[in-house]
């Protein structure tokens, strides 16, 4: 791999361990409509490709089921008031990210999170340059679209630019994107769960990836 002077980050599993703050919302809309709550095994299956597909995921019939919107509805009410109450930086993470803007590296975050608590999330922990989730005016990810959004503002070029995530949507969006990617292993997915995207590269450790910064 080439060293990079940016990094576009995920979020979720990569920067954050959000899963217990997830699951509760999930629960809380689950429970209030009636339906059966969700282990945090479940939510860690079903995390990656945004709240939608994870309350499509979590409720009985997803989309087809009459309560789909009004689940949805219930999650994003509760998370976002409770999105901080057990999240907190992966060890090492806040560390790293402060050594990369020591060293003058251009950071972004894009997340399939809504795009106010990605912006509320990223001012709490890590104030990077630009923090990006989902809106109505781009697709999310794996659509490369919030990724070119991000480097634009940065003036980063496609050459020198890495993404880093945890998942297969993450590799995902790296191809999409003409991005080389990194794959974390302490997020959430395992490595053989993501040995069948075939990623590029793996680390263990964030201290790990400051081999690849120019």
């Amino acid at each position: 791999m080439r060293t990079y002077n940016t990094v576009i980050w995920d979020l979720d599993g990569t920067l954050l361990n959000t899963l217990v703050d997830l699951m509760n919302a999930v629960n809380y809309s689950m429970r209030t409509l009636g339906y059966r709550e969700r282990t945090l095994e479940d939510i860690r299956v079903f995390v990656g490709n945004g709240v939608k597909k994870l309350v499509e995921l979590s409720i009985p019939e997803g989309r087809d089921n009459p309560d789909y919107q009004k689940s949805y509805d219930l999650f994003c009410e509760y998370y976002y008031e409770h999105n901080l109450d057990n999240t907190l930086p992966y060890d090492g993470v806040v560390q790293l990210i402060e050594e990369l803007k020591r060293r003058g590296v251009k950071q972004a975050i894009v997340s399939n999170k809504v795009d106010p608590a990605v912006k509320k999330l990223n001012e709490t922990f890590f104030k990077v340059d630009i923090a990006l989730g989902v809106t109505d005016m781009l697709p999310r990810k794996p659509a490369p679209d919030m990724v070119w959004k991000a480097m634009a503002e940065l003036g980063a070029d496609v050459n020198n630019t890495v993404y880093i995530g945890d998942s297969e949507v993450d590799l995902k969006t790296a191809k999409n994107s003409k991005l080389d990617c990194i794959s974390v292993l302490w997020g959430f997915r395992t490595l053989d769960e993501l040995t069948q995207y075939s990623p590029m590269c793996t680390v263990s450790k964030p201290e790990e990836i400051l081999k690849y910064i120019k």
